[in-house]
This record gives structure tokens, C-alpha cells and sequence, in this order.
């Protein structure tokens, strides 16, 4: 059962664009051919969705997940942005790629947007948890990173969190190689980039949780200290608003 939080306190909200490699009947012929193109991490983010759901859990947050592959329409893209069609769709008609727009990625940002708005008229601010995992070789060059978390430097609140949550995840997995803004910026182009135009800095932070592969899949004491981490973020939070 969900509890009512103070008002002062944020709410969460965690996002998964990326947790599955599932083709809808309609464009499976489209993909035929290319199973070893869906099964790699160019088709979803091994490991993500089971993250996700595990920091919903912990969090007691709305959970918003993806299992459509990311090769149809990449729902951590603008809509603009020619990347967000993958060598198979960007050659479709104009016709055809709109409608894959308006049937797979605008319901999902439209998803997120109405619940960041309805948890924004109960409470002073949400906390956006867009969760990712990222493969550990890119074309050749190894990525010596195994968790991250990606924000806007420019925004005080986004870099406290992420300031907070690493040191709490540093201080029960000391092993692991943590890092801010890697391997990706964290002002690409993408859905937390996008609700940051939309919502205010004081009421929106949107952080971004990537995982390296190597350790994503399987890992459970990881997804377990990113478990714990979040809790001791969140739990700090609450107590800060009673005070």
C-alpha cells in the first residue's frame, strides 16, 4: 500500500526506456535477420528493468518501463533528434516513422510527464530516476566505469543528489568505480534533458543511473547497494523536511 508523504519531502519517480528487446507483431518482419543485432545492447539495456523495479520497490515510486526494443524508437530520445529511428526504421516513409512516434514514443513521454505532474500538486518536488545500463567495450575502447549517475552540472539540486546518493553507494561498495557525467554527458539529448525545459529547476531533478553491463545482468549485491544507497538518500531527505 502506498503511504502519504509530507508534502515537503520529494517523490520519486523511476523510468526504464530501455528494459527489453521485444518487437510488437506489426514490425517483426522488419527485424527478421537481425536477432543478433536485438539481442546486443544496440536492442535494450540488459539488466536496467530489474534495477528499476528493484529501486521502485525500495522508494514505494511510481515505476514507467519500456520493454519495446529500443531499434523501433528510442524512447530516450527527442522526437527530433534523427537518432531516435535506428538503421532499421530510419529508412521507413515519413508516414510510417510518425506512426511509430505516436504509437510508441509519445505515449511514453506523455506517461511520464502527467505522473511528474501529479506528483508535483502533492509534493514540493520529484526526483526523476531514468535507468540505464551502458555496454563496457564500444568499438574497441573499454570503459573503465562501472556505475554512473548523469545530471546537469548547472543545476545545484541534481548535483547534491547525485553528489549524496555516489557517496552513499562509495561507502558500502568501495570496489566499484564510480563516476559523474560518464559515459555519456548528462545534458545529451534525452528524456531528462527534455524535462528540464519543461519543469523548473527547484522541482524537478532528473538523475540518470548507468550501470555497466559487466555487472547489470546478474549482479545482484550491485542492484542490492544500489538498492540500500537510494534508501539512505531518501530516507536522509525525509528526515531533513521534518526538521
Amino acid at each position: 500500500m502506498r503511504t502519504r508523504r509530507d508534502p515537503g519531502t520529494p517523490a520519486f519517480l523511476v523510468t526504464c526506456e530501455h528494459g527489453g528487446n521485444r518487437v510488437p507483431a506489426a514490425w517483426r518482419e522488419l527485424f527478421t535477420g537481425h536477432e543478433a543485432l536485438l539481442a546486443s545492447h544496440r536492442g535494450w539495456d540488459p539488466g536496467a528493468l530489474s534495477i528499476a523495479r528493484a529501486l521502485a520497490r525500495r522508494l514505494d515510486a511510481p515505476a514507467i518501463v519500456s520493454t519495446t526494443t529500443r531499434l523501433l524508437v528510442d524512447l530516450n530520445r527527442s522526437p527530433g533528434n534523427p537518432r531516435v529511428f535506428s538503421e532499421l526504421t530510419r529508412p521507413l516513409a515519413i508516414a510510417t516513422r510518425r506512426t511509430l512516434l505516436a504509437r510508441h514514443h509519445a505515449p511514453h513521454h506523455a506517461r511520464v510527464v502527467a505522473t511528474i505532474e501529479g506528483l508535483l500538486e502533492r509534493h514540493e518536488r520529484v526526483v526523476h530516476l531514468g535507468v540505464h545500463s551502458f555496454t563496457p567495450v564500444l568499438e574497441g575502447r573499454v570503459r573503465a566505469i562501472d556505475v554512473a549517475l548523469l545530471y546537469d552540472p548547472a543545476r545545484p539540486l541534481e548535483r547534491r543528489f547525485a553528489d549524496r546518493w555516489l557517496a552513499a553507494l562509495a561507502a558500502l561498495r568501495p570496489d566499484l568505480r564510480l563516476r559523474r557525467n560518464a559515459p555519456y554527458a548528462g545534458v545529451a539529448d534525452g528524456l531528462t534533458t527534455l524535462l528540464r525545459r519543461r519543469f523548473p529547476a527547484r522541482r524537478y531533478l532528473g538523475i540518470e543511473l548507468e550501470v555497466s553491463q559487466r555487472l547489470a545482468p546478474e549482479d545482484r549485491a550491485v542492484r542490492r547497494a544500489l538498492v540500500e544507497s537510494i534508501g539512505a538518500v531518501a530516507a536522509s531527505a525525509e528526515r531533513s523536511a521534518t526538521r
